[in-house]
């Protein structure tokens, strides 16, 4: 039984690799944020979690509980451009300087582990018209952006110098069960509670929309082509949906329910498409499983099955405000790594970033 370790296995995406690991016969350890039972974390195939900061301390207390990895997902980093922009210092140390920490770790104690590093859409920033490349420019404009491309110079780094086994994925709308905001779920508690849905922008805009199960197949696909010469790709479809097909897909699934319409307001910045090039993946003969439609009405089901009113993990009303000022002063585009454009549920400060699950 080979082990894996995931680094922000507490967040969205990282619950899901951890179970989709060890339903592969993985033995899955975990670190990162938050206090998390030991029933709970069982739940989701995580056999030990150490609660901390990705660093030496931490990573020791976990290869104390099971020994060293033969592979690591980084997951860990800021959790939102909003915050990036509010505290860039401390994105900085979230993202740049946890991956350093990981990488030393890991020359010094497991050099023979497959490290998958997972950046973001966030690196190629504004202004593409069409799908995009792995080799296409990056020029992200927000803290956010730029401390993935930061992390992602760092693996290659460790990866040249040091001879580290390195793979870096840069998914794009991600969303399934578990996500407790952004766009489906403001959808649906809108459609939940019967009341009026207005969205920003025209509802054309194009997104390359994922489902977390197909991301976390993506992300062992990758660890099996780490290598020294560090492997690249867009975690992403290469189909464009537009955002008012996938409110339409939700609405047709919740069975009715109020219109939903658009502002028609587009923000300075705001991309028209963002949707992943795949000529990587079609490299690698990587197949996605789960269309938009099936993701969609599976996303619903789960909505409409929950327990409780689930938790929202939205920024405050403050920062939200601050974050959008900022971004229009510099004309930054909130790109999203887990499920794209927001809904205008909660003002227009919302609708300008984007939050993202931290580990």
């Amino acid at each position: 039984m080979a082990t894996a370790w995931i680094t922000g296995a507490h967040g969205f995406i990282g619950r899901h690799l951890a179970k989709h690991l060890a339903e592969a016969g993985d033995e899955v350890g975990g670190i990162g944020h938050g206090a998390w039972p030991k029933a709970e974390s069982a739940r989701w195939g995580v056999s030990a979690w150490v609660e901390g900061e990705v660093d030496a301390a931490s990573l020791e207390r976990l290869a104390a509980l099971g020994g060293a990895p033969e592979s690591i997902y980084h997951l860990a980093g800021g959790s939102s451009v909003a915050k990036s922009l509010v505290a860039p210092l401390e994105d900085f140390r979230r993202t740049a300087h946890s991956t350093a920490a990981l990488l030393e770790w890991a020359r010094l104690n497991a050099p023979s582990a497959a490290i998958v590093a997972v950046s973001s859409a966030a690196v190629y920033g504004k202004g593409h018209a069409g799908p995009i490349d792995e080799d296409a420019a990056l020029r992200p404009v927000s803290p956010y952006g730029s401390h993935k491309v930061v992390m992602e110079e760092l693996c290659r780094s460790f990866a040249q110098n040091f001879g580290l086994r390195i793979a870096i994925v840069r998914p794009f709308s991600v969303y399934g069960r578990e996500l407790s905001k952004q766009l489906l779920w403001e959808l649906c508690l809108k459609l939940e509670r019967d009341e009026p849905v207005t969205l920003g922008g025209s509802g054309e805009e194009l997104r390359d929309w994922l489902h977390v199960d197909d991301v976390a197949r993506l992300l062992r696909e990758a660890a099996s082509r780490a290598s020294e010469d560090v492997a690249l790709a867009n975690g992403g479809r290469g189909e464009g949906v537009t955002v008012r097909a996938i409110a339409e897909m939700a609405r047709s699934a919740w069975g009715d329910g109020p219109n939903v319409s658009f502002d028609g307001q587009r923000r300075l910045g705001d991309p028209f498409s963002l949707v992943a090039g795949r000529k990587r993946l079609d490299d690698w003969g990587f197949d996605w499983h789960v269309t938009p439609e099936t993701g969609i009405a599976d996303y619903v089901r789960w909505f409409r099955g929950r327990t409780g009113a689930g938790e929202d993990h939205a920024v405050g009303e403050t920062e939200l405000r601050g974050a959008a000022l900022q971004m229009r002063a510099i004309g930054a585009v909130a790109v999203d790594d887990e499920a794209g454009p927001i809904a205008r549920a909660r003002g227009d400060a919302e609708k300008e970033v984007v939050v993202f699950d931290r580990g």
